[in-house]
């Protein structure tokens, strides 16, 4: 149920480009109320946390992320039933974007 889009490998470290949309239809019984985007080998793996209700109507966002090195981007949906879905993609990066 979420779909995760970066590309396999970025040039630069320093915002490499990624869209996380998740299926859902978005009503009061069945919705996305909150979306966790981790980079597991930054030096702060948190990279964002977005909460949604039913009125936003879709669960989908883009944002640049700062990588230090090749590494897997994880994001996890959780859902209004308390249910979690995921999604990960390894990014291979050659200049990293976190400094030494």
């Amino acid at each position: 149920r979420v779909t995760l889009k970066a590309p396999e490998i970025a040039e630069n470290g320093n915002a490499v480009p990624v869209t996380v949309s998740v299926d859902s239809p978005m009503t009061d019984k069945d919705h996305v109320k909150a979306l966790h985007i981790v980079a597991d080998g930054n030096p702060n793996p948190g990279v964002a946390s977005f909460t949604f209700t039913p009125l936003a109507g879709k669960c989908e966002v883009q944002l640049r992320v700062r990588m230090a090195q090749t590494q897997k981007i994880v994001c996890v949906a959780e859902m209004s039933d308390g249910t979690l879905w995921s999604a990960a993609r390894e990014v291979k990066v050659t200049i990293g974007g976190c400094g030494g």
